[in-house]
């Protein structure tokens, strides 16, 4: 059975009549006239069977169908131009992943790595895109994911890799002694928006008394709750895997003790059937599992 799958000149001509409202500039922006974008969005509405745009005179609107349609369209042949030039970067013989991971792990902890998996697998074109929340993995495009444990996962291949347990930080000019233990109370509390409670559930743990346990400056992610604790604005609840070279070299301090109800499993979540590119995944699950075992230093 033929698909019915509109032309591709058709379908730029509709985006991009669709984006400026205008036939003319969109005929200008596509080198054509006119008469045939107006030609091409005609057969593009026969074969949908319904209007696009309403039309008054000389002008033309997006209706509500057309409206829908505009944004799918758009979406999907921006995925396409990205994919068409992904593949005519690739050398030739190479293989590639494509791996989804939380941006703060991506950018503190597995890119800073990733030339050491380069030396080892120069054939590999590692490509990393930031996902903060649990997806449907199957027809994601993405080859494997980095991610908390998380009942999307079910019926994925799942790899425990570490448990990422949650430690205060802050800037060492915010201490008035050199322990700092008792002065956790009196310090501003940094907040990471996803996880509201995470200071009192630290409290709790750890049977440090602490008052207005809700105020405080929010953050969306652990990266810029970093920044802030690092720019000298309060004490931050955070992975301390994110925060060892600044707890090594000085810019931040720990002196209070980690939570170990505030922490969670992360693991290499990978799709049950067997892809393309299963050989670079396996070699990319043995780096990481190799990177883990080495520093473990950083899990504690």
């Amino acid at each position: 059975m033929r698909r019915k799958i509109p032309s591709s000149t058709s379908l730029q001509a509709f985006e991009a009549a669709a984006r400026h409202g205008n036939f003319a500039r969109a005929a200008e922006e596509l080198s054509l006239t006119e008469g045939a974008i107006s030609r091409q969005i005609a057969r593009l509405e026969s074969l949908l069977g319904c209007r696009l745009f309403d039309r008054t005179g000389s002008r033309v609107k997006l209706n509500p169908v057309g409206t829908r349609y505009a944004s799918h369209v758009r979406e999907t042949l921006k995925r396409i131009e990205r994919d068409t030039q992904y593949v005519m970067g690739m050398p030739r013989d190479s293989r590639s992943l494509d791996i989804a991971a939380p941006p703060t792990f991506s950018s503190r902890w597995l890119i800073p790595r990733l030339s050491r998996f380069a030396a080892l697998h120069p054939d590999i074109t590692l490509n990393i895109a930031a996902r903060t929340d649990p997806f449907v993995l199957s027809g994601s495009g993405f080859d494997a994911v980095v991610h908390f444990e998380h009942a999307a996962w079910a019926g994925m291949r799942v790899q425990f890799l570490f448990e990422e347990k949650l430690v205060p930080v802050c800037h060492p000019g915010l201490l008035t002694d050199h322990e700092g233990k008792g002065q956790l109370k009196d310090l501003p509390r940094i907040h990471r928006r996803l996880n509201p409670d995470a200071w009192h559930h630290y409290a709790r743990a750890t049977g440090i008394s602490l008052d207005n346990l809700a105020q405080g400056a929010r953050y969306d992610l652990h990266e810029m709750a970093i920044a802030a604790a690092l720019a000298g604005q309060g004490v931050a609840l955070v992975p301390r895997m994110y925060v060892a070279q600044e707890l090594d070299n000085g810019r931040l301090v720990a002196p209070w003790p980690e939570s170990d109800s505030l922490s969670k499993k992360f693991c290499l979540v990978k799709p049950v059937e067997t892809g393309i590119n299963e050989s670079a995944l396996s070699d990319f699950e043995r780096w990481l599992l190799a990177e883990i075992n080495t520093q473990t230093g950083t899990f504690r």
